[in-house]
C-alpha cells in the first residue's frame, strides 16, 4: 500500500498511468472514491494520483483541528514521495482551497482545476454533505446536498455504489470537523493575484454548499482564471456531468502540456 509521511502521519495514495501527473484533492470528509469518474479518464494519457486526506480512508487520523498549512504540507509529502516536480492539481471544496494555497506557496503546481470552490471560508457550507460512515440511510440522504434530484432519480445504481464507497472510505465526525476547521480562517481574496497558474473554475449551477456566484468571483480574481458552470448540477458536478467534465479536463490538460513542450 503506497503511503507518504508528513512527520508521524501516514498518507495513503494511489497512482496509475504514465505521463504528466494529475493529482486529485478530495472534498472534506470524502474518500478517494470521489474522483473515480475522472481517474478512469485521466489514467493512461496522464499519471493519475488520488490521495486520502488525513482523517479519511486509509490515511492516519490524528486529533484535530487541522490547519490549511498542514493539509498543504500533506500534499507536498505526497508529491515528494511520488517524485513529482510539477503537478496538475484537481480539487473540490476544501480540496480546492488546499490546491489554491499550494499553488501560491509551492513550486510544484503547473495548473489548477477547481470544483465548488470559493476564495473565502465563509462561503463554504459543507455540513449538509456529512454523514456517519456507519449509517447507510444518512449517507444516502446526504447525497441530496451534493447531487441534484434529477441525477439521484435517474441514477439509483450509481447512488447505491456511492453509499457503499462512502461507508468504506469517508471520515467520521471527529475527523470531518478536524478537516473543515482548515477553512475557518481561509481567505484568499488578498492573494489571488499571486496564483498565476492557468486555472479552470467549474461549478454546479445548483450548488447549495458553495454558491456559483462565489465560484465566479474566484475565477475573476485569478489572473488566469476561467469560469464554467453546469446548469442544474450540484456541488459534485464532476460526478453528474462526468463525461462533459472529463472532456473539458482532458482538453485543458492537453493544451497546457502542449504549451510546455
Amino acid at each position: 500500500m503506497p503511503t507518504a509521511s508528513n512527520g508521524s502521519v501516514s498518507l495513503y495514495y494511489d497512482r496509475a498511468g504514465e505521463g504528466a501527473p494529475v493529482v486529485f484533492v478530495p472534498e472534506a470528509g470524502l474518500g478517494g472514491w470521489l474522483w473515480g469518474w475522472q481517474h478512469a479518464a485521466v489514467a493512461g494519457p496522464y499519471e493519475a494520483v488520488v490521495w486520502d486526506l488525513r482523517g479519511t480512508g486509509r490515511s492516519d487520523a490524528p486529533p484535530g483541528p487541522y490547519s490549511l498549512e498542514t493539509l498543504v504540507n500533506d500534499l507536498e509529502a505526497v508529491l515528494a514521495d511520488c517524485e513529482i516536480r510539477n503537478a496538475h492539481l484537481v480539487g473540490c471544496g476544501l480540496g480546492g482551497a488546499i490546491a489554491l494555497e499550494a499553488a501560491r506557496t509551492s513550486n510544484r503546481v503547473a495548473t489548477l482545476t477547481l470544483f465548488g470552490t470559493a476564495a473565502q471560508g465563509s462561503d463554504f457550507d459543507l455540513e449538509p454533505l456529512f454523514a456517519p460512515p456507519d449509517d447507510p440511510d444518512a449517507l444516502r440522504e446526504s447525497l441530496f446536498a451534493g447531487l441534484s434530484e434529477d441525477f439521484l432519480a435517474a441514477q439509483p445504481g450509481v447512488c447505491d455504489g456511492i453509499v457503499d464507497w462512502r461507508a468504506d472510505g469517508d471520515a467520521d465526525r471527529n475527523s470531518w470537523e478536524a478537516q473543515v476547521a482548515a477553512l475557518a480562517d481561509f481567505d484568499a481574496s488578498d492573494w489571488l493575484v499571486e496564483v498565476t497558474q492557468p486555472t479552470r473554475v467549474f461549478h454546479g449551477g445548483a450548488d447549495e454548499l458553495v454558491s456559483p456566484t462565489a465560484g465566479q468571483e474566484l475565477a475573476q480574481g485569478l489572473p488566469r482564471g476561467e469560469f464554467h458552470d453546469f446548469e442544474g448540477a450540484g456541488h459534485l458536478c464532476f460526478i453528474e456531468r462526468s463525461r462533459t467534465v472529463n472532456d473539458l479536463l482532458l482538453g485543458f490538460l492537453e493544451g497546457q502540456t502542449d504549451d510546455d513542450e
